[in-house]
């Protein structure tokens, strides 16, 4: 398997594979592009994103600076809104829902090393998935780590550090993050299924 599969599978790859180097050299000149273009040329800015990303829902609104690893592994659906200064690792798949908000300076991390001292200083790392659901506020200065899922209708609490999975309709923050209340899911309650 080349390095780039093994990215994409979840296994140790070395980040330094020159396949891997290519791929971010391309986003970085999309990203270049893309932070300096003026905000009101929309379609310039569509033009990058459907370049640059997996996917580029409609509607879908990133305020600049943006930076990412490689945009191909981010799947954006419709009417996502991501504020100043976001940063995703995406050396994995990273799904954001319809109608997610991110705050300013969010951060969501695929990217991950070895524990193990010897294993670390080789220099491979591995990667896990991100899903974020739909409806989804995840509040400014926020950190979401490599391998959580975040469930529709939650809302992670400003400069919280989200360790693990969330459910739909929680509110969590804090570092790490806690739940602080659960919403009630009025359609699931009143269905007859």
């Amino acid at each position: 398997m080349s390095e780039k599969e093994n990215m994409l599978a979840g296994l140790f790859y070395d980040p330094a594979d020159a396949e891997l180097k290519q791929a971010r050299q391309e986003a970085r000149r999309l990203l270049l592009q893309y932070n300096s273009t003026d905000p009101a040329d929309h379609k310039k800015r569509e033009e990058i994103t459907s370049r640059l990303f997996g996917r580029a829902g409609k509607g879908l609104h990133i305020e600049a600076p943006f930076f990412c690893d490689y945009g191909s592994q981010i799947f954006f659906e419709d009417r996502v809104f991501i504020n100043f200064n976001c940063v995703i690792l995406d050396c994995a798949r990273v799904d954001i829902g319809e109608g997610t908000q991110i705050g300013p300076s969010v951060q969501i991390y695929t990217a991950t090393h070895p524990t193990e001292p010897k294993a670390r200083a080789e220099g491979k790392e591995f990667a896990a998935t991100v899903k974020i659901g739909k409806n989804v506020w995840i509040g400014g200065g926020s950190i979401i780590l490599p391998g959580v899922k975040i469930g529709d209708h939650a809302v992670i609490g400003a400069g919280s550090v989200v360790t693990k999975d969330v459910p739909a309709l929680a509110v969590v923050a804090g570092n790490p993050a806690r739940p602080i209340r659960q919403f009630y899911d009025f359609k699931k309650e009143n269905t007859n299924d």
